[in-house]
């Protein structure tokens, strides 16, 4: 009898990996009604060239720092190819890798698993906590492109806030994080990419996800923190408090030491690489506080083995 042979696809943000493709990346990015609604339906798009052009010269300094790219379409092909291989002993898989915003697309996904002659689809969102925003639209997008028989056969999975093995990779990279201050108080600050709170008010589960990971990470490290919320941008309410606001509170607490971890993130990109490790370095210590950011996910042996487990589970 002939295996099924099961398509997975890892769906994350992507971005830019050069300056050149930093204006058509935030122009991808505004254009997605589901997460912004700017005017009327019909006047989208244009509005989303407008702020492209407008914003692309300074995002384009900012990618320039860490790089000349974001490294999250390099760190996503490697967790692909580590996930595919912790697979292989388990069936037959093809594991591809579809970003929402920029290469390579779900639909380049799809013609890649269609190539392979796959049988089922697995839709693995790589945000661990579900928002519209993300896993959501990221999910949408994948089914817009979605033959009606493919459609059927679709196994999505949303989230997985507190899946054994990414509360005990999170666990460790907390607890590795806290050896660098030797024995020194330290002030654990989780930062969460942030939403517009009419997100939460209609219902998005994103913020009792991430409670959920961090009540399970700190049963096993013995260590409380605070939640913040970074990368807000427009003029909208936003989850609270800004992580810059909780660095300067925690400053003005007395408290000398900061680990920032970078909850709602499973690999390297801008908002680790140059938010974290460099403008909230350099604010923390503009206010005598020593800030170090725990280290991201990417690819940690026990991470694609958590990542290994959430498709087995679904099958």
């Amino acid at each position: 009898m002939k295996r099924d042979k099961i398509g997975v696809i890892l769906l994350n943000m992507g971005g830019p990996t050069n300056l050149d493709e930093v204006r058509p990346f935030l122009y991808n990015i505004f254009s997605d009604r589901e997460i912004i609604r700017l005017g009327p339906a019909l006047l989208q798009k244009p509005i989303a060239w407008l702020i492209a052009r407008k914003r692309a010269p300074k995002s384009a300094q900012i990618y320039q720092k860490i790089g000349g790219g974001s490294p999250i379409a390099e760190i996503t092909r490697k967790q692909q190819q580590a996930l595919q291989e912790a697979l292989e002993p388990h069936g037959s898989f093809v594991v591809t890798t579809g970003m929402r915003y920029w290469h390579p697309t779900a639909r380049e996904a799809l013609e890649t698993l269609r190539s392979q002659d796959v049988t089922r689809l697995i839709g693995l969102s790589l945000y661990p906590h579900y928002s519209c925003a993300t896993a959501g639209s990221s999910l949408k997008e994948l089914k817009r492109n979605l033959r009606p028989d493919e459609l059927t056969s679709l196994i999505e999975i949303g989230s997985w806030p507190t899946q054994p093995g990414y509360i005990s990779c999170l666990a460790e990279k907390i607890t590795s994080g806290l050896k660098q201050f030797q024995g020194e108080a330290v002030q654990i600050l989780y930062s969460a990419h942030s939403l517009p709170v009419s997100f939460i008010n209609d219902g998005d589960p994103y913020v009792e996800h991430l409670e959920e990971t961090i009540k399970a990470v700190e049963q096993i490290t013995g260590q409380t923190g605070r939640i913040c919320y970074q990368s807000r941008s427009g003029p909208v309410e936003w989850l609270a408090p800004a992580t810059p606001e909780a660095i300067v509170e925690t400053a003005q607490s007395g408290a000398k030491n900061i680990l920032m971890v970078p909850i709602s993130f499973v690999s390297d990109h801008v908002e680790t690489l140059y938010e974290i490790n460099m403008q909230y370095r350099e604010l923390a210590e503009a206010h005598g506080v020593r800030l170090e950011p725990s280290e991201s996910l990417n690819c940690d042996p026990v991470f694609i083995e958590a990542l290994k487990d959430i498709v087995l589970a679904k099958l």
